[in-house]
């Protein structure tokens, strides 16, 4: 009976032990884990304060929402972890039900003090309020993080350029003897992880991330700091459908129009407004491009050089055309000048045929026995054109005569001109284009 009391006793006491309830707040209090415990809070979580606290960090790029050329800024939405050691905080997992971590409020424990240097806005979005702690005392913090940046850009190349944006971190006044930082993935996997997960690039294709660990001094003291760069490359589509072709479809036009005749008034002003078309496209690439950038991108001078062109495209037409109104001026004058003497001579001759019209007798008698002898309206019309054509090759014989070299030579320089210009402008275009493509297309 005895030993059958003992029996149900120890077969009890077993139930009882594997049905032992543990919460996470058996943990918290044996760790004294309260807003109270100012050790946890307020110091580095050491307890001896020549050993530094190390931190490992990750970041991971998650989106790339917006690389502004403008304003230098880089926005991208990222994935950052922290993690460290606190020496306070341990318990053996065994004596509460296997529990290996908890997640706490961020005011019960210390936080590094860690900023991006390249921030220039305060991130806004919702911050993690929770830390999780494990057994051994690491501490871990996961944050989602929209970092509004700025980043010095090189637009030499645009819009073939690759892009370089740091982020660094690193504390405000913890020194590299108190806090150390390490990248807990290198590039290579960093890089990986990041493409795995990437989700956005925009009009940015990305192409690795790089952490680098290094230390910089100011005022006797040391700091360590990680830098993570951020490299893309612009996907130029959108900028060579919207600003190259159509450049380079104006500067077809402006030589397609050197095959309009220079005597048309149309000629002057297709290339005006061929001109103006440049400007506007040159008004859009101002917005674009930053104006604090020291070296010229290739872009503009892409566009100025073919501004240039076909300004002095304009300037040519308008020098010939000054040069042929001035041939017709003088053509004009001298036809004029021509008209004033004929007038003269026809009155000379008017009086000399009054003074000889005794001498004259004869003739018309004889021109009266013609008219008798052709007495029909045809034949009269015959003689009236035969006197039309004489009068016809007389003023020929004199508009030879009288039509000065000024014209001709004028005509003459103004198609010179033209085609010299012409070839010239062929020859530039073609050396031009191809150094602007192998400028862009080099490394």
């Amino acid at each position: 009976m005895i030993r059958a009391a003992v029996f149900v006793f120890v077969l009890v006491s077993a139930a009882v032990v594997q049905c032992k309830v543990c919460s996470y707040q058996d943990v918290l209090d044996h760790v004294n884990l309260t807003m109270n415990n100012e050790a946890l809070r307020l110091t580095r979580p050491v307890l001896d304060y020549n050993t530094p606290t190390l931190i490992e960090l990750n970041i991971v790029l998650y989106s790339i929402l917006a690389l502004i050329e403008k304003t230098q800024t880089f926005v991208p939405f990222i994935w950052a972890t922290m993690r460290w050691h606190n020496e306070r905080l341990h318990w053996n997992p065994d004596e509460f039900c296997g529990i290996s971590h908890i997640a706490v409020p961020r005011e019960l424990l210390w936080e590094p003090d860690l900023f991006i240097y390249e921030m220039t806005e305060k991130d806004m979005s919702p911050r993690n309020p929770y830390l999780v702690v494990y057994y051994n005392g690491t501490v871990l913090l996961e944050e989602d993080l929209k970092i509004i940046s700025s980043c010095k850009m090189d637009m030499h190349k645009f819009p073939f350029d690759t892009q370089q944006c740091n982020l660094t971190l690193g504390s405000a006044i913890h020194t590299a003897d108190e806090m150390r930082l390490r990248a807990s993935l290198n590039s290579s996997r960093v890089t990986e992880f990041t493409r795995e997960l990437l989700q956005s690039q925009g009009e940015w294709e990305f192409l690795k991330l790089s952490v680098e660990n290094y230390n910089f001094s100011f005022s006797s003291r040391q700091w360590e700091t990680l830098c993570y760069t951020f490299t893309v490359k612009r996907r130029p589509l959108l900028h060579v459908i919207n600003l190259l072709i159509p450049i380079m479809f104006f500067l077809v036009l402006d030589l397609a129009s050197f095959f309009i005749s220079d005597h048309r008034s149309e000629k002057l002003g297709f290339k005006v407004t061929v001109l103006l078309a440049i400007s506007v496209l040159l008004l859009i690439l101002n917005d674009i491009l930053p104006s604090t950038s020291n070296d010229t991108p290739l872009i503009a001078t892409y566009c100025i050089v073919i501004f240039a062109m076909m300004l002095l495209s304009v300037l040519e037409t308008i020098l010939v055309t000054f040069l042929l109104d001035h041939s017709q001026r003088n053509q004009r004058d001298q036809r004029n000048q021509r008209d004033q003497d004929q007038a003269v001579s026809r009155d000379d001759r008017c009086v000399k045929m009054a003074d000889s019209e005794d001498e004259s007798a004869p003739t018309l008698e004889l021109h009266f026995f013609s008219e008798q002898s052709c007495p029909s309206p045809s034949c009269s019309e015959s003689q009236t054109l035969a006197l039309i054509l004489d009068e016809v090759r007389h003023l020929q014989r004199a508009v030879s005569v009288h039509v000065g070299p000024a014209h001709v030579h004028d005509s003459v320089w103004a198609r010179r001109i033209n085609a010299m210009f012409f070839s010239l402008y062929v020859l530039v275009v073609a050396l031009f284009l191809p150094c602007m493509y192998h400028q862009w297309v080099s490394c």
